[in-house]
């Protein structure tokens, strides 16, 4: 055990010389004529009245060590790396259909409470992109967010699919916000996107992996994924699903949880401060020494 402040402990000479005053102040009662008479010695009485008559002392003591801050080397509780996740939930009009937008705000809710002490972000797109919610660790905030961003609210210009320019929105949100630990892009869609052709899928899947982005494709719907989509996802590091109803994309999501667990940081002994036993050492005097007050103590003659 150290002390921040190691110069109190010199004050301790107080509570010392105190308590040898409290233990030989009874000497100064007043003479009453019994007083000359013989007495039994009664030792064991002696000393637990002197240990009353000192605990001010020891609690003085007490306070004087909480004051100099006792510190014992400890391993801390795990820090958790932090982790970046952005969804990209498409709200175009497809997504109405067979409450396949119900189904993807459930699955994220239920991720986002799965995913307690991560960053998250959220953008919806369409035709067009908007930066819903920016990264945040306020995970409520995210699940507040939700049911504004349904489909049915959107205008008409969101009505189609662009999930490549989706994909490079998101790159550059991720960019700017210069956050630290692992950046994870979660893109949810039912549609084809027009707007990955010829040798556009390898330059995002390129500029992806630049930037130690990981793209996970959720394809909510019957019809099939597109390949450049599963490309993009595998190139990245990641992988792409399809989820049919609900209880599929939620399935999806804790799939995705269970590839990209939870990190936490290796941590070393440290200093960490101690006032526990002392702070209880101290209310136990204090409630002994109030205890005593109501009897064990010497009297004045």
């Amino acid at each position: 055990m150290t002390f921040v402040h190691p110069w109190v402990l010199l004050l301790l000479i107080v509570p010392v010389l105190l308590g040898l005053w409290l233990a030989q102040r009874r000497a100064w009662g007043v003479a009453l004529p019994f007083d000359h008479r013989s007495h039994r010695r009664r030792r064991v009485l002696r000393a637990l009245l002197t240990g009353f008559e000192i605990l001010p002392a020891v609690l003085l003591a007490i306070a004087l060590l909480i004051l100099a801050r006792p510190q014992v080397l400890r391993v801390p509780e795990q820090q958790r790396v932090l982790t970046n996740i952005q969804i990209c939930l498409d709200v175009s009009g497809s997504m109405t259909v067979g409450g396949r937008y119900q189904a993807a705000r459930a699955a994220i809710e239920q991720f986002t409470r799965a995913r307690e002490g991560d960053a998250f972000g959220l953008t919806i797109f369409g035709s067009e992109q908007v930066r819903w919610m920016p990264l945040t660790k306020d995970l409520q905030a995210i699940r507040n967010a939700l049911p504004f961003a349904d489909p049915t609210f959107q205008p008409t210009h969101m009505g189609g699919t662009s999930i490549g320019a989706a994909i490079r929105f998101c790159r550059r949100n991720m960019l700017a916000e210069d956050a630290s630990g692992d950046r994870l892009l979660i893109v949810v869609s039912d549609g084809v996107s027009f707007d990955l052709q010829g040798t556009e899928p390898d330059e995002v899947a390129e500029e992806l992996q630049q930037d130690h982005i990981t793209l996970y494709y959720v394809h909510v719907g019957t019809d099939r994924s597109t390949a450049a989509l599963t490309d993009i996802a595998e190139l990245s590091g990641g992988a792409a699903f399809i989820a049919t109803d609900r209880v599929a994309v939620e399935r999806v999501f804790r799939h995705i949880d269970r590839m990209e667990p939870a990190r936490f940081a290796p941590s070393s002994a440290i200093p960490m401060d101690i006032f526990a036993p002392f702070a209880i050492a101290g209310l136990s005097v204090l409630g002994l020494w109030v205890l005593g007050l109501l009897g064990m103590r010497y009297t004045p003659w």
